[in-house]
Parts: structure tokens; C-alpha cells; sequence
């Protein structure tokens, strides 16, 4: 069942340290992932291909609002998590409440941190820490036109 992928902040922190220990490479990323697409797929399946396991950190439902406004997200956080975690690229999923991962990917220092290309390297959050630590920072090619955002303005225009 995807679910036991589904972990807490410190079970994540513990499978890191078994995963290090197993010399095995773990990629992560973060997102909201309101809408799962193919963008989406795509991203994760490519972040995969760069380290053994990937673990994904969503926003929490409170950190969507802040960040996307009122209407978002349009499915709460543990249905996220549920999804993704259904995905064979991914690994682990874990939900954090602050407006930056900074402090999640500061602890986990992943060996690879990965955006997608509508990041520039410099705006990654925790790029600095990752680096510092040996681990790349990887910005992935943004698929155009696919996006959360186009999706909810094409749904929009299609129910007026």
C-alpha cells in the first residue's frame, strides 16, 4: 500500500541515516502538486533517474494558502501525499508547514536536490546547505504549457 510511504518529518530523518548507511543516494525534491499531470510525472520519473530512492516534501495545506491564495489547493494535503506516494518513481513522501523546505532539507541533506527549470539554481532553497555538504543541486527542463495553474485556467474556460 503507498500509504507506509507516506512519513513524518522524523521517520524520513531516520530512513536517511539507514539509507546513507546502505551507501544508497537519495534524491529529493519539493512542491504543492495540486493537480498531478504530466509534467509531474515526467519531473519525478527524470529526478529518479538521479540517485537511488526520492523523497518528495509537499507543502501542508496552510503553506498552499499562503502561497497560492485562498482557492488552493484544490485537494488537501494527505490526498497529495496519497497520490504521489502511489507513483513507482517515488520513494517517500513527507508534508512540511513552513513556506520554505530550508530547514527539512538542511537535516535530510539529500545527495541530490532537484527543481524543475523554472528555478534557477540561485533560487533553490537549500542549494546552499546541499552543496555544502557535497550533494548536487540539479534545475530539470520545465515541460512548457503544462502547468497546475494552466490546467485551472483550461477547466475554467471550458465551464463558461
Amino acid at each position: 500500500m503507498s500509504t507506509v510511504k507516506i512519513l513524518s518529518h522524523d521517520q524520513l530523518l531516520a530512513e536517511r541515516a539507514r539509507l546513507r548507511a546502505a551507501d544508497r543516494k537519495i534524491v529529493f525534491t519539493n512542491g504543492v502538486f495540486d493537480i498531478l499531470h504530466v509534467g509531474h510525472v515526467r519531473y519525478l520519473e527524470q529526478a529518479r533517474t538521479l540517485g537511488d530512492e526520492l523523497a518528495i516534501a509537499i507543502n501542508s495545506d496552510r503553506s498552499v494558502r499562503e502561497l497560492k491564495g485562498a482557492g488552493r489547493p484544490l485537494m488537501n494535503q494527505n490526498e497529495r501525499a496519497e497520490i504521489l506516494a502511489a507513483l513507482r518513481a517515488v520513494s517517500y513522501v513527507t508534508i512540511f508547514d513552513q513556506g520554505s523546505p530550508r530547514s527539512l532539507i538542511a537535516e535530510l541533506l539529500p545527495d541530490v536536490l532537484v527543481k524543475g527549470g523554472d528555478y534557477a539554481l540561485d533560487e533553490i532553497h537549500g542549494r546552499e546547505e546541499v552543496e555544502a555538504a557535497g550533494g548536487r543541486v540539479i534545475s530539470l527542463p520545465f515541460i512548457a504549457g503544462v502547468s497546475t495553474s494552466v490546467i485551472i485556467e483550461r477547466m475554467k474556460r471550458a465551464g463558461q
